[in-house]
C-alpha cells in the first residue's frame, strides 16, 4: 500500500509527506491511532518510501514522498523479508515486549545496513514495553544510528513512559471524527439490542445475552486468525531455520492476540454507545445525539430503567474494559459485567 491508499488519514499523511519532501524526517515517531493494523500499514509504507527504488517525488530531483509499491525493495518490505526493516511485537505468552527483544533490536539497528538507504525499526504495541525494556530503549532513542528511523505504534499512548513519548514526534492517526461503528457492528448490535429489550428478570435470559456476545467474539477471533495466518511468512516459506520458524510462530500468535483484543474492545465500545443512547433517552437529551436512533430495542430498555441505573450501566462497561485490559480471564470479566447491567 502507498500513502495514497489512506484517504481517511489525509491530513496526517500530508504532514508526514511534507516532512519527507523537505528532508526533515524525525528520527523517531509515535504513531497513535484506533486500529493497530492500520498503524502497521502506515509504518510499512513509510519504510517502503524511504527505501523505494522507483519512488514518487514531489519534484524531479526531490526526496521520495511515496513508494511505488512494486519494486524489489517494496516487495521485500511487504513480505517481511527485507534484512534492514525490523519488527518487534509483544511476546505471545507474557504479552509484553521484553528487554531481551529491545536489546536484540538495538544491536541490529547499530549494524551497517545490508541494502537499505534507511534502516527502520517498527515497535508494534509500544505500550506493552516493560519498564526494563523501555529504559534499555532510551539510549538508542536519544542517540539513534545515522540514516535510521524508529517507529512506535500504539492505541494506548497513556501507557507509554513520558520519557519515551517526549523523544518521539507524535502523529495522531485516530482521525477527528471519533469512533464510528462499522456496518457489521450496527447489524450485530441491532440483534443484541432486541435480545436485551426482552425481559431480563431471569438468570437464563441474562446468560442468553452473554451467549450472544461470546458467540460474536468467537467469530471475530476466528476471522482474525484466518486473516493474519494468511499474511504470515509461515504460509509462504516451508523450509526455514527452526529458530526463525519459532520466532514467526510467536509473532503470529502475538499479532492475533493483539488484533483480537482491539476488535473485542471495539465491539464493547459499540455496546457502551448503545447504552449511552439509553441514558440520553432517559434524560430526554436524545435530540441529534443518539448513535443508533434506528434501534427499536433502545426505547423498551429505556422504559424499564431509572436514570441512575442507565448511568451505572456506562460505568459497568468501562470497568469491564479495564479488566479485560489486564490479565483477567475474559469469560469471567464478561460474565460479571453482563450480570451487573441494569436491563
Amino acid at each position: 500500500m502507498a500513502f495514497s491508499a489512506f484517504p481517511g488519514q489525509k491530513q496526517v499523511v500530508d504532514l508526514l509527506q511534507r516532512s519527507l519532501g523537505r528532508g526533515r524526517l524525525a528520527h523517531a515517531y509515535l504513531f497513535n491511532g484506533h486500529q493497530i493494523s492500520e498503524l502497521e500499514a502506515l509504518a510499512r509504507t513509510l519504510a517502503k518510501t524511504l527505501n523505494c527504488l522507483q519512488p514518487v517525488k514531489s519534484t524531479p530531483d526531490g526526496p521520495a514522498v511515496d513508494c511505488c509499491d512494486v519494486c524489489a525493495s517494496c516487495r521485500k518490505i511487504d513480505g517481511d523479508t527485507h534484512a534492514d526493516i525490523h519488527w518487534v511485537r509483544p511476546e505471545s505468552k507474557s504479552r509484553i515486549i521484553t528487554v531481551d527483544q529491545m536489546r536484540d533490536l538495538m544491536r541490529e539497528m547499530h549494524l551497517k545496513p545490508n541494502e537499505a538507504q534507511y534502516k527502520a525499526a517498527v515497535i508494534v504495541a509500544a505500550d506493552r514495553m516493560g519498564p526494563q525494556a523501555a529504559n534499555a530503549f532510551l539510549k538508542t532513542l536519544e542517540e539513534p544510528p545515522p540514516r535510521s528511523i524508529l517507529i512506535l505504534l500504539t492505541t494506548a499512548p497513556e501507557r507509554i513512559l513520558e520519557t519515551i513519548i517526549s523523544r518521539c514526534l507524535r502523529l495522531n492517526f485516530a482521525g477527528d471524527s471519533g469512533w464510528r461503528p462499522s456496518p457489521g457492528q450496527r447489524e450485530w448490535l441491532a440483534s443484541f439490542g432486541e435480545l436485551a429489550a426482552q425481559e431480563q428478570k431471569s438468570l437464563m435470559s441474562r446468560y442468553r445475552l452473554l451467549g450472544a456476545l461470546t458467540k460474536k467474539l468467537g467469530e471475530m477471533r476466528a476471522e482474525v486468525e484466518k486473516a493474519l495466518t494468511a499474511r504470515s511468512p509461515l504460509e509462504r516459506y516451508d523450509e526455514v531455520d527452526a529458530d526463525l520458524r519459532e520466532r514467526w510462530e510467536d509473532e503470529l500468535a502475538a499479532a492475533i492476540e493483539a488484533e483480537y483484543r482491539l476488535q473485542r474492545s471495539d465491539l464493547l465500545v459499540a455496546v457502551e454507545w448503545w447504552l449511552r443512547d439509553v441514558w440520553l433517552r432517559k434524560m430526554s437529551l436524545e435530540g441529534g445525539l443518539l448513535s443508533f436512533p434506528e434501534l427499536s430495542g433502545t426505547v423498551r430498555v429505556t422504559g424499564r430503567v431509572s436514570a441512575s441505573q442507565a448511568l451505572e450501566n456506562l460505568s459497568v462497561l468501562e470497568r469491564t474494559q479495564r479488566l479485560l485490559g489486564s490479565n483477567v480471564q475474559e469469560a469471567l470479566a464478561l460474565e460479571v459485567g453482563l450480570l451487573k447491567l441494569n436491563l
